[in-house]
């Protein structure tokens, strides 16, 4: 049976990236020809690669 939890943040797909930027935890999954950007637990947008997920973590780490 599929937990609220998991309903909630839907499939996540195969992790690709997992990687910690100062004191936040970034990782990007890969669903097919998509790759979700996750940072800290909050999905940030879905992107066509994976170099694009990656600069858009950055670029939000430093907005942080």
């Amino acid at each position: 049976m599929i937990s609220f939890k998991e309903l909630r943040e839907g499939t996540k797909g195969k992790l690709v990236h997992d990687k910690k930027y100062g004191k936040y935890k970034a990782q990007i999954y890969k669903d097919g020809a998509k790759f979700h950007a996750f940072l800290d637990g909050d999905r940030l947008d879905t992107f066509r690669n994976q170099q694009d997920a990656e600069k858009s973590i950055e670029t939000m780490v430093k907005a942080l």
